[in-house]
């Protein structure tokens, strides 16, 4: 894929990319006989190639990735000298070098992903996201906040005489106790789906209208994803409304909800209902 580009976006678009491709290798090479071997495979591929590109491409920023030894005790920074370092640094890339490790490793199955995005102390946003890319590379794509896909404003009529129900991504694994409940309030179908890293790219691309995470999550989970979801135009949101923060002491970000505009309200209604 030649050299990488030096615009932070199109940086992570590239570096998410050559992820996807070495995965993929990765999944033909070894089959899918041995789970548990394919998505430790996977997970330490994935990581250590997007480690070593960093440090070659942008080796004074910081980065917090999943597969860090320590990365979900990060908030106890007394005692852990890469939280210590991202605190202070003005860039943190946050990666998920496989997000849905489930998924990759059962054959026939798309919806897995690989996540890097970039943290600035200097970003106009509260979430603080500058950069970001979402691989999906079992779908041969990736979306990046270089080139956000266009959404299109339409109301959706949920419930309503000849309207459209709302589609609401769903975990196929560990779904939110209460979302069967809203969503019955609310007028929505569930669909099952993989990695949250594939749920929010099916609301970009308008595949689904939501997505509401409640199970607990760390900032990998969505930073990327959240990045892409915003650069394209929808609403991304803590469950009580509240902004999603990132680079935080505690990298624990247990809750989302990530929608196109004309329904946020409507749904943080909903949940003040029934998230309690």
């Amino acid at each position: 894929m030649g050299s990488p580009p030096m615009i932070d976006g199109a940086f992570a678009r590239w570096l998410a990319a050559r992820a996807g491709q070495a995965l993929l290798g990765l999944r033909a090479e070894m089959g899918f006989a041995d789970a548990g071997a394919l998505r430790s495979a996977g997970d330490k591929v994935s990581h250590d190639l997007i480690r070593t590109e960093l440090a070659k491409w942008r080796p004074d920023d910081a980065v917090l990735s999943e597969e860090d030894e320590g990365s979900r005790l990060a908030w106890a920074a007394e005692v852990n000298a890469e939280a210590v370092s991202r605190l202070t640094a003005d860039r943190v890339w946050i990666i998920d070098p496989l997000d849905g490790t489930r998924e990759f490793s059962e054959e026939g199955r798309s919806d897995w992903a690989v996540h890097v995005a970039l943290w600035s102390r200097t970003a106009p946003t509260p979430h603080g996201l500058v950069a970001g890319a979402v691989g999906l590379p079992a779908q041969q794509r990736v979306l990046g906040t270089d080139y956000p896909p266009a959404y299109p404003p339409a109301t959706v009529e949920a419930a309503a005489p000849g309207g459209r129900t709302i589609r609401l991504a769903a975990s196929r694994s560990r779904p939110p106790v209460f979302l069967t409940d809203l969503a019955e309030d609310v007028g929505a179908h569930l669909v099952p789906m993989g990695s949250a890293g594939a749920k929010i790219a099916a609301v970009v691309t308008g595949e689904v209208d939501a997505y509401i995470h409640a199970g607990g999550q760390y900032e990998w989970d969505s930073a990327a994803p959240v990045a892409v979801a915003t650069a394209t135009g929808l609403h991304a949101s803590r469950i009580d409304g509240s902004a999603l923060r990132y680079n935080e002491a505690d990298p624990r970000l247990p809750d989302l909800l990530v929608c196109r505009e004309d329904l946020a309200s409507r749904l943080l209604a909903a949940l003040q209902r029934h998230s309690g």
